[in-house]
């Protein structure tokens, strides 16, 4: 049986509220789509684009600490269209307060440039296009099913 998925939340606990919202707004160019204080304990900021399925959650514990818990490998990849905005998506990155780091896997030292926020959660710019890159895998994904004679 098929399931829709009718929206998609990556929640992400930080250790300032304030400053990961203001890096993933002007960064990535995301609009504050709610938020809340004190429930339960936590505060919270949702950022996305109000047309898309999908958002991000911030939240701060005020009742004890949470360490922000990530690895190398734990990425939030961004698509972009072409090099110039490849470019400027860069700029407006490091222009937010994001770090360029050394992307631990090799793949995104040739396809693209890692930058991690305050809490060292990594952001990836592809340099690769979506759209190229889902057709290929989706076209090899195919051949593979495919049964063998």
């Amino acid at each position: 049986m098929s399931v829709s998925i009718s929206h998609l939340r990556i929640a992400r606990p930080v250790s300032d509220l304030q400053r990961a919202v203001a890096m993933y707004r002007d960064g990535l160019g995301l609009e504050v789509l709610g938020g809340f204080e004190d429930h339960a304990g936590f505060d919270g900021v949702m950022l996305g684009d109000p047309a898309r399925h999908w958002h991000l959650e911030f939240t701060h514990c005020r009742r004890q600490k949470v360490e922000p818990r990530h690895t190398v490998e734990d990425l939030l990849v961004i698509y972009v269209d072409g090099l110039e905005a490849f470019e400027a998506f860069c700029l407006r990155l490091t222009g937010s307060g994001f770090q360029r780091v050394a992307p631990f896997n090799p793949y995104w030292r040739e396809n693209g440039a890692t930058f991690a926020d305050g809490d060292g959660y990594r952001v990836v710019v592809s340099r690769v296009a979506w759209l190229a890159l889902f057709s290929s895998t989706r076209d090899a994904a195919a051949s593979a099913a495919q049964p063998h004679r």
